[in-house]
């Protein structure tokens, strides 16, 4: 069990730590250019897009779960039939989002109370990016059900091939040709799309998916659809809980300074290397506890979770060991802003505490999302965002000021683990 763990673990690892990667290479892009508030236009930007693609992240999780389980219960034609149901929301959900870009930014700015200089920026890189969103959300239900199926390595190869990618168009378009913001967004919709590319080759390098001997009504299972919309439904609320503690941190950031927020951005960045590295084995967890569901294989199922915890644990004690040895020096990686610097040390305790802490229930989520039982994991979240994140900040702010945002991120994760 140990070996399956890793064989499915050490891939989504190496995957998921290129995608903190390439936030932290934008996040050092910018960082360099002249002014700060640049810094500030790509964090609000990207949790405009947190919120939008996040949103529908459901579409990963829900889809590893379902078709891990039909994998377990060796049901091939189910398989096939979750894939192409999901990307069908995909494809809604693109047009959808494409159609209603106007009102998302306009809302999405009146809602964060960001100086005029970063509106500005953040419009420009919000016009640009959304067209990732057909690839972005494809790319969502392709990698889920690769996990599915049991198979790390795909999501690995399209991820670590698509963020390079995304890393040599940033650094070409900003250092090259002189690009800020724009020169970012247009990085990540380039790098999408081939990534899309790749997904779909592989899809029909391996696994050929016999269309034909699929009928109307296996794709149009209306039990089958509501359990994926049931699933689903809870992914997204909890999701979007998720996303919300993001963004409000990012706009009560913003609310101290355009100063506090470029250190809360640089710490953040470093919060998602961690979070991401851990979510390596919740995604093995996925994989595994779907398989043995379906099989009904309880032994194997026990053994799985016990084993996910364990190495989640263990990778986030050496992550907190890390940040705690390397503390500045990681902060200088990411700007030479003298006062960013500074301001990023004075809260750095935080981020040294995080991984650690955050292992817990990063491996629930998982174990949660293998098994389907969404219900419990949506509550978990409303718990910790309603009644302890939110108020905490409140309650926190008077007497400690900025690390009441620290405090209160603290608080929504070890809610989250304890829940």
């Amino acid at each position: 069990m140990n070996k399956r763990v890793l064989q499915l673990a050490i891939p989504n690892i190496v995957s998921n730590l290129s995608v903190p990667l390439l936030g932290a290479v934008d996040t050092a892009v910018v960082g360099r250019l002249e002014h700060v508030y640049y810094l500030g236009a790509i964090a609000v930007g990207s949790i405009i897009f947190d919120f939008i693609f996040w949103g529908f992240g459901f579409l990963r999780m829900g889809t590893t779960g379902l078709a891990a389980q039909a994998f377990g219960a060796d049901n091939r034609k189910e398989t096939t039939a979750i894939l192409i149901r999901a990307l069908l929301v995909a494809i809604g959900g693109s047009v959808f989002i494409l159609l209603t870009q106007y009102g998302l930014i306009e809302f999405a700015l009146s809602v964060i109370d960001a100086s005029v200089e970063i509106e500005q920026h953040v419009k420009t890189y919000f016009y640009i990016r959304v067209y990732a969103a057909p690839a972005t959300l494809s790319l969502f239900c392709l990698n889920g059900w690769f996990l599915g199926m049991q198979n790390a390595r795909y999501p690995m190869a399209i991820t670590i091939v698509l963020n390079l990618c995304n890393i040599g168009f940033n650094l070409f378009f900003v250092f090259v040709l002189g690009k800020n913001v724009d020169g970012v967004a247009w990085g990540s919709v380039l790098a999408s799309y081939i990534g899309l590319v790749l997904a779909v080759f592989l899809l029909m390098r391996k696994y050929p998916l016999n269309l034909s001997k699929l009928e109307r009504g296996d794709i149009l299972d209306w039990s089958q659809i509501r359990i994926f919309f049931d699933v689903n439904r809870d992914i997204f609320i909890r999701t979007l809980c998720l996303i919300f503690s993001y963004a409000f941190f990012t706009a009560k950031s913003a609310e101290f300074g355009d100063t506090v927020l470029a250190a809360n951005t640089i710490l953040l960045q470093l919060w998602y290397i961690s979070a991401y590295g851990v979510d390596g084995f919740a995604f093995a967890a996925e994989s595994l506890v779907g398989r043995y569901k379906g099989a009904a294989d309880k032994q194997s199922l026990d053994k799985a979770i016990r084993l996910t915890m364990m190495w989640g644990i263990v990778l986030g004690l050496g992550g907190t060991l890390c940040y705690w040895a390397l503390q500045r020096e990681l902060i200088i990686l990411f700007t030479n802003k003298t006062e960013v610097i500074e301001q990023a040390t004075r809260m750095v305790i935080w981020l040294v505490l995080a991984p650690v802490i955050n292992s817990v229930c990063f491996i629930w989520d998982g174990i949660y999302i293998g098994a389907t039982a969404t219900e419990p994991m949506r509550n978990s979240m409303l718990i910790a965002t309603i009644l302890f994140f939110v108020p905490c900040y409140y309650l926190a702010v008077p007497y400690v000021g900025v690390h009441a945002l620290w405090l209160a991120m603290t608080a929504i994760m070890v809610v989250r683990g304890v829940t």
